[in-house]
């Protein structure tokens, strides 16, 4: 864009034609915008300009080039010291030194908004690979279950931290399921994410339980020092049983989880407990809960739970419990879109937080 806009402003203002040639790591220069004043005339200006060699100009000063019916002068694009590429305006006759100093003044200007772009586009690029890897690797098979997952970072650049979920094999015959919340984004509530994952992880395969791993990842997170986050969990374990599945979970300062049962019916199924990376003694007691087939279990983060319309939150009065409700029968995926979609359409603003949502569904 910086490029279009740096072309609109200097025709026919400064001169007849403007190309802008970007380079990407010191390479050769690439022609990435052309405009004239008559547009009938951009083809074949663009076939002249293919004759040029324009790497031979110096891109740490402004020189000047000669076409057959235009002269062009060859602004270079600096910002912080890096050459991003070249700015060329033709007219027929001489530049006068004022339009000299205006063309290299709005080169610099151009160049510092294009060098600005490139780097919100490298932080950004980089805020989303390490989102990705703070996120299970896969999902796995597991009898007996059917589920739905739903992750979606808020904000443009997807910044990591935030909510997170996950759900791995833990031996032969147990799976584990996690879903949380640091508090805070950036790196630090990043670095917080990723402990946590790894240690759940670490600690369910070593056959640890549930209760055990939470008052673990507790203590190794007040060991983080200035460092630590608080932080929000629901974790269990799901262990196929001939008539449903058997689930022992704790919620750990969580928004509670909800079960639905085939008939309609539902409720909370989770004793609320402290969240993480507050107190040094403290002691986690598992919930067990039975899914019968078609039963469904459903935990969010509170980017649901606190979706705001106005004064109001959408789980005020149960209204994540209602939207439950609605959902008997369906499978675990559409259960989990249908409360996405209940989320969305609670207000008409985009939401600023994180939502994460995990269902899990006895087959």
């Amino acid at each position: 864009m910086v490029p279009a806009i740096i072309a609109q402003v200097v025709v026919p203002r400064l001169a007849n034609w403007c190309a802008v040639y970007t380079s990407d790591n010191s390479g050769p220069l690439r022609l990435v915008y052309l405009w004239h004043a008559d547009e009938a005339r951009i083809d074949g200006l663009r076939e002249q300009l293919a004759e040029m060699d324009i790497d031979a100009a110096d891109t740490r000063v402004t020189s000047t080039i000669h076409l057959p019916d235009s002269q062009v002068l060859a602004v270079p694009l600096t910002a912080r010291g890096r050459g991003l590429g070249m700015m060329c305006l033709g007219r027929p006759d001489r530049f006068p030194d004022e339009v000299i100093q205006f063309a290299e003044d709005i080169g610099r200007r151009a160049a510092l908004a294009m060098d600005n772009a490139r780097l919100y586009a490298q932080q950004a690029a980089a805020n989303r690979a390490l989102q990705r890897s703070l996120l299970p690797p896969n999902e796995p098979e597991v009898p007996g279950l059917d589920y739905g997952v739903i992750y979606e970072p808020a904000g443009e650049a997807n910044e990591v931290g935030g909510d997170f979920y996950d759900l791995f094999k833990a031996g032969d015959d147990s799976w584990r399921f996690a879903i949380g919340d640091v508090c805070g984004t950036g790196p630090e509530a990043a670095a917080v994410t990723g402990l946590a994952r790894h240690t759940l992880r670490l600690l369910a395969r070593e056959g640890y339980g549930v209760a055990a791993v939470l008052g673990r990842l507790n203590q190794a997170i007040l060991e983080e020092g200035e460092r630590a986050r608080f932080l929000t969990l629901l974790h269990g374990d799901i262990t196929p049983v001939p008539d449903g599945l058997e689930v022992r979970l704790v919620s750990a300062g969580h928004p509670e989880a909800l079960r639905l049962r085939a008939s309609g019916k539902v409720e909370a199924v989770t004793t609320p407990q402290s969240l993480l990376g507050v107190f040094h003694e403290v002691m986690f007691e598992a919930d067990t809960i039975h899914l019968d087939p078609g039963d469904v279990l459903l935990a969010v983060t509170d980017g649901v739970t606190e979706r705001r319309s106005g004064g109001r939150l959408l789980d005020d009065d149960g209204g994540l419990a209602k939207l439950l409700a609605e959902c008997a029968g369906l499978s675990a995926r559409a259960v989990a879109e249908r409360i996405r979609r209940g989320a969305a359409d609670f207000a008409s603003e985009p939401s600023a937080d994180d939502l994460a949502i995990v269902v899990l569904r006895a087959r």
